[in-house]
């Protein structure tokens, strides 16, 4: 993965990158880690670029530093928003010490704890942009969503199968049944049929139906 995008951000915050996407890549590569790995952080910096073409400089390198560290943190059995927090106390403490703007990386780490939710941002902006970026993967071509279903199984193949199933269809639900999947006009307007055919086939499987969860 090109580390560019990392340093050109830190570097318009007022920072001196070093080594440090090197650091975060690698914590994408940790073996716990099934589908919130280093292809996971590549496809959401694919569409931060392609979502946020309209942000300023600054709001730009905002969200581009929140993608890289959203997940740099993952451990599947931690306690709910434990790894966001920690994700985003890695996120502040390493941009100060780059030396980036304090608000900056404030602000990134403010992103970052915005993903825990996946509330849809009211307003535009970065947090709009990264939330339609890490939600992507909903609207991937079936043979993408099906791999990406299956890695979250993978990720929790120690929760039993009707565990799983219940929990993920808690999670998966809301989204379908949500009047808006997309905050960004061009993820609403190019997304959202395609996300709400996966979810459906995903939530069928989950509970039952096309093999049910068992399969996964």
């Amino acid at each position: 993965m090109e580390k560019s995008s990392y340093d050109d951000a830190v570097t318009r915050l007022g920072g001196a990158p070093g080594d440090m996407a090197t650091s975060v890549l690698d914590r994408y590569s940790e073996p716990q880690r099934g589908y919130h790995d280093g292809r996971h952080l590549a496809e959401v910096l694919t569409a931060v670029d392609l979502l946020g073409g309209d942000l300023d400089p600054r709001d730009h390198a905002l969200v581009v530093l929140a993608a890289w560290y959203h997940d740099a943190v993952y451990d599947p059995v931690a306690a709910s928003g434990a790894n966001e927090e920690a994700s985003a106390v890695l996120a502040e403490r390493e941009l100060a010490t780059a030396g980036c703007d304090p608000s900056a990386a404030g602000a990134v780490a403010g992103l970052v704890r915005a993903t825990l939710e996946h509330d849809l941002p009211g307003t535009p902006g970065p947090e709009a942009v990264l939330h339609d970026a890490d939600l992507w993967v909903l609207s991937a071509p079936p043979q993408r969503f099906d791999e990406y279903c299956a890695q979250v199984r993978d990720e929790y193949a120690h929760v039993p199968a009707e565990d799983f199933a219940r929990g993920r269809t808690a999670v998966l639900a809301p989204f379908a049944t949500r009047p808006r999947l997309y905050a960004t006009p061009l993820a609403h307007e190019r997304w959202t049929d395609a996300a709400r055919t996966n979810l459906r086939r995903e939530l069928d499987r989950l509970s039952g139906g096309a093999g049910g969860a068992e399969r996964r």
